[in-house]
């Protein structure tokens, strides 16, 4: 979708800096005479005297905006303090307030640089969970590189692509990179899907890996499912919810999502059927009666909470 800004995206701009207790540059021999009408030669800047007297004794210079050094190794001194909130700048994309750790991504990401984009989500995905590293820092990140392109002419759609690949990958490995409880075995599932015609996942995979992040059962049939093959999946799982995205109001289907509401399965006298959640914009900003419509992360899983707890006290009350 978006670009990038229009230097090189492997250009590091800031100005280079020596650590405090650098040795000051030797100062400058006095003027030699210069032949009348000829003007002394300038002196150097005080920047790059300091950083040629630290580079002279061996003292190695960082950027302000350096990144956390690959998995296994400590970072450089100049890693942004984990959690504060600063004015992005540096990757060229319109971030705004973000947590430093958002910086990084974005620079990574017009860099091109995979491992570093993957090890910074990674580390706050394990660091502070799912909703966290969704909503403070890849999705700021994903409107950005939205942003960009589309004020960019289709340029740097290479960026997206790498972000949101690895933004998939950090949410998909979440029950690798944090303690996660596993589902009970006689557990209902939470069926997810987007809707025929869909093909934005990252929404869903992000509330599938915040559940799967709290122990609950999950079953996600990702991008574009048809109608026959979400009605097959419903009845097959027996789930007690279903939660259907839709991005763009072309692919927001009300008669069918009032048909997966309607599905009914189980022994006469304890039949039951799902709550339809739908979730994403292109369902616009009309209700839908009967079908729960969160407008964040965290209230979709507070919505499926009180639904599996509802679910779960009904299938004990049906068994005694």
């Amino acid at each position: 979708m978006p670009s990038t800004p229009a230097h090189p995206p492997s250009t590091d701009t800031a100005a280079p800096r020596t650590t405090p207790d650098g040795p000051s540059p030797a100062p400058s021999p006095p003027p030699s005479p210069s032949t009348p009408g000829t003007a002394p030669p300038p002196a150097p800047a005080p920047a790059a005297a300091a950083a040629a007297a630290a580079a002279a004794a061996g003292i190695t210079t960082s950027t302000p905006d350096a990144v956390p050094s690959p998995r296994g190794a400590p970072p450089p001194p100049s890693v942004a303090v984990p959690g504060k909130r600063v004015r992005a700048g540096g990757s060229g994309l319109p971030l705004g307030d973000v947590r430093r750790e958002a910086r990084g991504v974005a620079r990574a990401s017009v860099r091109l640089d995979s491992p570093t984009v993957q090890h910074l989500l990674n580390a706050f995905v394990r660091e502070h969970g799912v909703v966290a590293a969704w909503e403070d820092v890849m999705t700021p990140t994903l409107h950005a590189v939205g942003r960009k392109w589309q004020s960019s002419g289709d340029r740097y759609v290479e960026v997206e692509h790498l972000l949101s690949w690895h933004v998939s990958t950090a949410l998909r490995s979440a029950p690798l990179l944090r303690a996660c409880p596993e589902p009970p075995p006689e557990a209902t599932p939470v069926l997810l899907a987007c809707l025929p015609g869909e093909q934005h996942t990252l929404p869903l995979e992000a509330l599938d890996a915040a559940l799967r992040e709290r122990g609950t059962a999950t079953r996600m049939l990702g991008g574009a499912v048809p109608a026959e093959a979400l009605t097959t999946a419903v009845r097959r799982t027996g789930p007690c919810a279903v939660v259907l995205w839709s991005q763009t109001r072309s692919t927001a289907d009300s008669p069918l999502a009032r048909h997966l509401a309607d599905t009914r399965w189980g022994v006469r006298g304890a039949r039951r059927g799902p709550v339809v959640l739908v979730a994403g914009p292109g369902w616009g900003h009309r209700a839908l009666p009967g079908l729960p419509r969160p407008r964040e992360l965290a209230e979709a899983l507070t919505m499926l909470s009180r639904t599996g707890t509802s679910t779960a006290h009904a299938r004990r009350s049906s068994e005694h």
